[in-house]
């Protein structure tokens, strides 16, 4: 392994509670190509190399072989518990009465966690798709958004975060008129929200919304998520890391396009959280912002090269009557 990065000379961002947060994370959604074994042997590398914080998910079906590598970390003394950064989310068949905490308990135990740093509602909707289905399944108990049933999903999360078992709460997958609908009955508000956000997909209004009301952003999908599943793959998809703006910055530094796309979450104001089993691959992610920043007129053409193009459109969260995956979108 490279030399290690020093965990302090990685920029954060300091959250509500003033509690700073790393400026970057390892995602740990395997996507349909890989197994639990590869994503757990790829966060116990980039513990030692120097990551900090870990985007992690129920329905990704791996937090048990990552809690053994939390554990055994923890344990060696390579890293202390304060020292991490980790996140979990409520999948959508959870939303019931009770079953948030039922979820988290699971999550827990199998983290081997006393507590996440946060935990969120994985999807503003209780609708269910079985893991690894195609793009057109569809489950015939999907409905469409409710604010009603949200926030008392989200009564769960506040009870939740009181009891200390997450430290901050926050939402994902979500739009400006949702949060509008709903943040007026949250007793407690989100910390962080968590959408996608890459050069062609930069959402600005809801950007600048969450910024303004305060609440910090997770990026997902920051390079453009080429591994993402064969059914959010659709024709006429922009390859993120082929978008002249990105490639102009990429042969000025002398490095990947893709990190070029990181750069610019940081130095545009969020953490981005990308993926790799790869070694080298997740050690330049975490390098690639501590050094080089962009230029300002790099950021500028970054900024203006946006092409609305969302990669993950949950066409299969889609219920009867539905138009088309626009509909969950507003």
């Amino acid at each position: 392994m490279a030399e290690s990065i020093d965990p302090r000379k990685v920029p954060s961002f300091t959250l509500p509670s003033g509690e700073k947060i790393p400026a970057i994370g390892m995602g740990t959604f395997g996507s349909d190509k890989y197994a639990p074994e590869a994503v757990s042997a790829a966060v116990a590398g980039a513990i030692r190399y120097g990551y900090r914080l870990f985007d992690c998910a129920s329905v990704y079906g791996n937090e048990d072989r990552i809690g053994a590598v939390f554990a055994e970390a923890l344990k060696s003394g390579a890293v202390k518990r304060e020292e991490l950064f980790i996140t979990s989310k409520v999948w959508n068949d959870m939303h019931g009465r009770g079953d948030v905490l039922l979820s988290l308990a699971k999550t827990l135990k199998d983290l081997r966690l006393d507590y996440v740093d946060a935990l969120f509602v994985h999807w503003p909707f209780p609708n269910y798709h079985a893991p690894g289905c195609d793009g057109d399944a569809r489950n015939p108990d999907s409905v469409p958004f409710s604010p009603e049933r949200f926030l008392a999903t989200w009564a769960q999360m506040e009870r939740i975060q009181k009891a200390g078992l997450a430290r901050h709460i926050g939402m994902s997958n979500m739009t400006v008129s949702k949060l509008e609908a709903v943040l007026p009955g949250c007793a407690v508000k989100p910390a962080l929200i968590e959408m996608e956000l890459h050069p062609a997909f930069q959402q600005p209004e809801l950007f600048r919304y969450c910024r303004n009301k305060g609440i910090s952003v997770i990026g997902f999908c920051p390079i453009g998520s080429p591994s993402r599943p064969e059914r959010d793959k659709t024709p006429g998809d922009i390859v993120d890391t082929e978008l002249p703006e990105v490639a102009h910055a990429a042969k000025a530094h002398n490095i990947h396009p893709a990190l070029v796309c990181l750069k610019w979450a940081v130095q545009h104001g969020h953490i981005p959280i990308p993926f790799s089993t790869t070694e080298k691959n997740y050690q330049a992610n975490l390098r690639c912002i501590t050094e080089d920043p962009l230029t300002e007129g790099e950021m500028d053409a970054i900024n203006k090269a946006d092409k609305n193009c969302r990669l993950v459109k949950g066409q299969v969260f889609l219920w009867e009557g539905a138009k088309g995956w626009a509909d969950l979108w507003d």
